[in-house]
């Protein structure tokens, strides 16, 4: 060491040779490393603190087919082998299949179904004496492509004796947990007075939609509802 320290003595002042270790120099160290760490976590909240709010689960309900229309499809105005079209305010639902990082879910199945425009459900087990529009599919599945896009077309939904207007979904995706959910439309006057919906709580906002006129000349209301799972 004294080596050292005549070798350091004779060179020039900026010698980058150290004479002796201090208790110094391993504080310092550990507070470097403290800190890089601190700044790993922070960017790891931080990431954690954008991620999308996933949409609410809610109940199926008992009318889940349990029998499949043979017409399945994502058009639930036209069945085919009819020429007639359902009742009601006729609505393209569209929008994107994403997780909580806003990636989107390629290749997940999208099923919804709904009362017709008559407030009955295609369903043996809806008692509901109403007529059934033969017109109206009442269940239909799709695809998301591979931006996570679906689309419906299909009627506005209407009420249900009991329930306010909504539409229930349900998404499975291969990389996905399934998520079922119910949605709601914006400004319905009876959605605060329904018990599915209330049960909500602060996460309505996330289960509402807002349908609205066409760009185009047709009569048909647009109605986009992205859904996000987590």
């Amino acid at each position: 060491m004294r080596r050292v320290q005549r070798a350091c003595s004779a060179a020039p002042v900026n010698c980058l040779v150290p004479l002796t270790y201090h208790p110094w120099m391993h504080t310092r160290r550990k507070f470097l490393g403290l800190l890089v760490a601190g700044s790993v976590a922070s960017s790891r909240v931080g990431a954690a603190a954008q991620l999308l709010p996933a949409t609410p689960r809610q109940t199926a309900g008992p009318f889940y087919p349990s029998d499949f229309p043979l017409d399945s499809d994502n058009d639930l105005v036209q069945v085919a082998g009819r020429n007639g079209i359902a009742k009601g305010i006729v609505s393209n639902v569209y929008g994107r299949i994403v997780d909580v990082e806003g990636r989107p879910i390629s290749g997940a199945k999208v099923e919804i179904w709904q009362c017709d425009a008559n407030t009955r459900y295609h369903h043996i087990d809806d008692r509901n004496p109403a007529e059934l529009d033969e017109n109206f599919q009442g269940y239909g599945f799709t695809a998301s492509d591979g931006d996570g896009r679906y689309r419906f077309r299909t009627i506005k939904p209407v009420k249900y004796p009991g329930r306010t207007p909504h539409i229930h979904f349900r998404v499975n995706g291969a990389r996905s947990e399934e998520l079922t959910t119910q949605m709601y439309v914006r400004g319905e006057p009876g959605n605060e007075a329904d018990r599915i919906f209330r049960s909500l709580g602060e996460l309505r906002e996330r289960a509402l939609a807002e349908f609205v006129a066409s760009d185009d000349d047709s009569a048909e209301l647009m109605a986009r509802y992205d859904l996000v799972i987590g």
